[in-house]
């Protein structure tokens, strides 16, 4: 196992990462599981539009779809090409446009839904490159972990997932995905979600 840190803001530390990572041997997974919803006081999920902050905004982005983005870049040329690797971004089912049905979250429904895009685009174009490819986006659901603490008071018990419990179940969701779901966006559950 090689660990290497890197700097989502950062394309040559995620360069990098990327040659360190594949130096012995073509990747087999690569998962990008980073995020960004809240920080302190000053980053705050928006209820309502006059919320919108644009340096905010533009770290949301930065953290959640240009980092991921980058990370795409670099990782994905490190795949294997003679059978089935996999690729998956963390996104979220607020991010979903046809799924929104209530406002709010701008930059982090923003971010999620440009991740979104990013990894379908990625998909198309991996599948030209090596067939047995697969590129998607996963949800979580609502993970224990300091991204969603803050705003899991109305969340059952039985929808909040411990992290350990959620990472196996997007394991096992990734295993069964093929060739053809590349560019799909897939719950915990393995249930598609409309991007």
């Amino acid at each position: 196992m090689v660990c290497h840190c890197l700097d989502l803001t950062d394309e040559g530390s995620i360069e990098a990462a990327a040659a360190a990572a594949s130096s012995d041997a073509p990747l087999d997974l690569v998962i990008v599981a980073t995020g960004i919803l809240h920080r302190g006081e000053r980053i705050r999920p928006e209820k309502a539009m006059r919320e919108i902050d644009p340096e905010n905004l533009a770290e949301v982005l930065a953290v959640n779809t240009i980092g991921p983005s980058l990370v795409a870049k670099h990782f994905l040329p490190k795949l294997r090409r003679d059978c089935r690797a996999v690729f998956a971004a963390l996104s979220a089912r607020v991010g979903s446009i046809g799924d929104n049905r209530l406002g709010g979250w701008t930059a982090y429904r923003m971010s999620k839904a440009a991740l979104n895009m990013l990894v379908r685009t990625m998909a198309i174009e991996e599948s030209r490159i090596a067939p047995e490819s697969v590129v998607v986006a996963l949800h979580p659901g609502t993970v224990d972990t300091g991204l969603s603490r803050p705003f899991t008071g109305r969340v059952p018990a039985s929808q909040l997932f411990e992290p350990r419990m959620a990472a196996t179940r997007l394991l096992g969701v990734l295993d069964e995905l093929s060739p053809d779901q590349t560019g799909g966006f897939y719950a915990y559950d393995g249930a598609r979600i409309d991007y």
